[in-house]
């Protein structure tokens, strides 16, 4: 950065227009800012007494503003005005009056304090400017310093084929964990904590997936209901880690408490993906206050209404969608992507409403120029990206259409999946697509596998215990009158509503939760667990708990045993898969023999219960819903890293989603001996008594045995 040293003012240079927001160099801090439209811009400092001086940036260079001010320095609060058109009809809502965050702040100080003075207009008259000085009320961006100790950290690099991924809450992983220290729970250095990284490491998760960690608000409607925005998709600060998850009062240590986050996990061998909002800001519809982006120019942030600029287009359900085809908004979002990658270590990024960034004009298109943008950049298309592939738009449903580079969370895998261990009829063909990566959504524009990203429960919707324990969503705590969240869960709640006393009800539900780990860590892909799932927790069938940040989201940390039975099966089931690369190839399946394979036989096989390969009748039998799939493990086409042929122990998965035990007979042609590995009728993986190959084999009803091949005969 090439700083101008023009002093015509007093304690005032030029600076530069590069780069974007504010920028520390140890002697002294440059400022910039973008708007096309302002008339004057103005840099607002506050001192400790939070009296406010001003600084007109005079200097300006493809309408970014700009100054350097000596001696000023980390920790100093300060904030934009900007004097401009103020006219909603043609899209510009420029109000000097409202103090706006710097959309390029690194840190920012303090939470809004909901106040008539933030919004433009007056409440009850919403044609009426509201000139009110919004400062007391609204939130600072603070100077941070640039320097941290990285050691030699370095980013762990595992390959897509060789991730479990984490979804995990800052807070509600860590709020009520007993062994961490009280005064750190639900902060980012609680998550750092020993004991934290230790349960990671033990569960065998290799990225941790983290719910959005950008500067967030709590919307105003949440407020007035007495709940706040838990889950946090309401981003303001792109550049910001979220200040409340930071443990320490200092202004500013969000950063450095956040980087020593990354750096414990990468230590501890664990990726660092996050969960981010490019799709829109906090501020919300045509009513919403002027925090940021509006009032510094709101046409080139925001997609307007065509038919009447005053309002904003919407594919995202908040109120406002970014505008993804003008330059200064793609600008800001790969700065602020590359700035994560480079000066906080991230190892990739997760999508909320990916469609929405697609959306050049309005069609999902993925030519668009983000796409475009993300591809040729050097540092951000080598990290993670994973897309949430649909957004609340026409067409916004894309799930297998985004490009090579990225990978997707696969909601067909999550639908086909529930429907299948449900009892649903006419599943078997795609559960059997969905087990083996979906090559249907992937394989023709040259994908591998791991583009699928397999779930069955996230954040969004009921936990893998509701899931089988609840019928319906039961959201009344969220103040909506149970209207929010999804209708349709594909859950069952086997035979009682909620919380039950029946023993047979209990054992189907503990049943039912392992059926879906176990498919989940021994499908082709990359499997992701939802923070908590293998502890049992529970939100008491709340499906959509964004606003609930309390003991219905968090992980109840004191009712769960170290040694309890499902997340022992879990830590099993994650062993099991990491030490047998044919639950996790790197290319699919051929259906055919491999050259080089000792046995002669296809890389996968597909039979009835009774033993017989399926044939097309099988497939299509509507009723049916038990099946093997043998896995040959002498058959795996790709190389390791070393150029040498991969091989692996071969492996019969017996599915049974019948509400009766079925008798399941080993093919014949398979050959040698069998040993059960895994049976979800049971809490525990354990390896049994062989079965011969041609012997029959009970499977419980609801449930699957997975067998592995101990010789030849």
């Amino acid at each position: 950065m090439q700083i101008w040293q023009d002093t015509t003012e007093s304690g005032r240079w030029p600076g530069s227009a590069s780069p974007l927001g504010a920028t520390y160099d140890g002697s002294g801090t440059n400022f910039a800012v973008f708007s096309e439209v302002a008339q004057k811009v103005e840099l607002c400092l506050f001192d400790e007494r939070d009296q406010e001086e001003r600084v007109e940036l005079k200097e300006v260079d493809a309408f970014v503003h700009h100054v350097y001010l000596p001696d000023i320095g980390p920790g100093q609060r300060y904030g934009f005005r900007v004097h401009g058109p103020f006219q909603p009809s043609q899209g510009q809502r420029c109000i000097p009056h409202k103090l706006l965050l710097d959309p390029y702040a690194k840190a920012i100080e303090g939470r809004i304090e909901w106040n008539e003075a933030l919004f433009p207009y007056r409440f009850g008259a919403p044609h009426r400017r509201n000139d009110a000085d919004s400062a007391p009320y609204t939130m600072k961006s603070v100077v941070t310093n640039p320097y941290f100790d990285w050691g030699n950290d370095h980013r762990p690099h595992i390959p897509y084929h060789d991730t479990v991924i984490y979804e995990a809450h800052v807070k509600g992983l860590t709020r009520t964990h007993p062994a961490i220290p009280e005064d750190i729970r639900g902060t980012y250095a609680a998550l750092a904590h020993p004991v934290m990284l230790d349960y990671l490491t033990a569960l065998g998760v290799t990225a941790v997936e983290l719910m959005p960690v950008h500067q967030f608000l709590h919307d105003h409607t949440l407020a007035q209901r007495g709940l706040s925005n838990y889950w946090g998709y309401n981003t303001i600060g792109f550049f910001a880690p979220h200040n409340a998850y930071c443990s320490s009062g200092q202004r500013g240590e969000q950063v450095q408490e956040f980087r020593y986050l990354v750096k414990s996990l990468h230590e501890a061998g664990i990726e660092v993906i996050l969960d981010v909002v490019y799709n829109h800001t906090a501020e919300g519809n045509h009513l919403g206050p002027t925090l940021a982006f509006r009032g510094l120019d709101n046409a080139a942030y925001y997609r307007l209404s065509d038919a009447d600029p005053r309002y904003y287009w919407d594919t995202t359900g908040t109120g406002n969608s970014l505008r993804m085809n003008h330059p200064h908004t793609l600008q800001l979002i790969m700065d602020s992507l590359r700035y994560w990658v480079t000066d906080m270590h991230v190892d990739g990024f997760r999508f909320d409403l990916a469609a929405t960034l697609a959306r050049q004009f309005h069609g999902v298109d993925r030519l668009s120029s983000f796409f475009d943008l993300v591809q040729q950049d050097p540092v951000i298309s080598q990290v993670k990206l994973i897309a949430e592939p649909w957004d609340v738009g026409d067409g916004g449903y894309q799930v297998g259409n985004f490009p090579p580079l990225w990978t997707e969370w696969n909601g067909k895998y999550r639908d086909c999946v529930r429907d299948f261990w449900r009892g649903e009829g006419g599943t078997l063909g795609e559960f059997a697509s969905r087990l083996t990566g979906s090559s249907d959504l992937y394989q023709s524009d040259g994908r591998r596998p791991h583009a699928s990203v397999n779930f069955v429960t996230a954040h969004d919707g009921f936990t893998l215990r509701d899931l089988v324990s609840y019928n319906d969503k039961h959201n009344e705590a969220n103040g909506e009158g149970n209207r929010d969240g999804e209708h349709h869960n594909r859950s069952w709640n086997c035979g009682a509503e909620g919380p039950a006393g029946d023993r047979n009800v209990l054992a189907l539900r503990a049943r039912q939760q392992r059926n879906f780990l176990a498919t989940l860590l021994l499908s082709q892909g990359v499997p992701m667990l939802s923070h908590g799932d293998e502890l049992g927790r529970t939100q008491g069938g709340n499906n959509n708990a964004y606003c609930q940040d309390n003991d219905v989201s968090w992980v109840d940390w004191p009712a769960v045993a170290e040694g309890s039975e499902i997340l022992e099966f879990t830590r099993e089931l994650i062993a099991l898969r990491r030490n047998h690369p044919v639950f996790r190839r790197r290319r699919f399946f051929q259906g055919v023999a491999v050259r080089g394979s000792r046995d002669g036989l296809s890389d996968i096989g597909w039979f009835t219960p009774a033993g017989r390969e399926m044939t097309d009748d099988d497939w299509d039998a509507g009723f049916a819903k038990s099946l093997t799939v043998f896995l040959n493990g002498q058959a795996i086409s790709e190389p390791d890293p070393r150029g040498r042929r991969i091989q692996d122990d071969s492996f019969l998965l017996l599915f049974n989603a019948h509400y009766e035990p079925l008798g399941f007979t080993v093919p014949k042609d398979l050959g040698g001996w069998w040993s059960v590995v895994v049976d979800t009728a049971i809490p525990y993986v354990e390896y049994r008594s062989l079965v011969k190959a041609g012997a029959t084999v009970e499977v419980e009803a609801r449930a699957l045995l997975v067998l592995r091949q101990s010789g030849q005969d």
